[in-house]
């Protein structure tokens, strides 16, 4: 059964930075895209940042481009969202999922205030 656990998350001002990481397990993790998706209150799930299964490529939507960095680690079935530059819209709760796939986990909650 495949499983996903989201951490890093919290509460940081405008401009700050955070590292999520997704740990995964019950998956050939390495043989998977991945993708980090957000939900907005009020709104709908939004995919923002991919990465292929070996790593060597990257897409983002375009309100995160150049601020977040996706990344991952197959030796430790873990992928990795670098966010920087912070803005109080990034506020969310983030998730990790394969992709394609169902499965979620419970989200990191990440909160941008002053």
């Amino acid at each position: 059964q495949v499983q996903f656990v989201e951490s890093g998350g919290g509460l940081v001002q405008p401009g700050g930075s955070l590292r999520l990481s997704c740990s995964a397990s019950g998956t050939i993790f390495g043989i998977y895209a991945m993708g980090w998706y957000r939900q907005l209150p009020g709104k709908q799930r939004e995919l923002v940042a991919s990465i292929s299964s070996d790593g060597s490529s990257t897409n983002y939507v375009p309100s995160v481009k150049g601020r977040f960095t996706i990344s991952r680690d197959n030796a430790k079935n873990t992928v990795y969202l670098q966010m920087n530059s912070l803005k109080p819209e990034d506020t969310a709760v983030y998730y990790c999922k394969t992709l394609p796939g169902n499965t979620w986990g419970q989200g990191t909650q990440v909160t941008v205030s002053s």
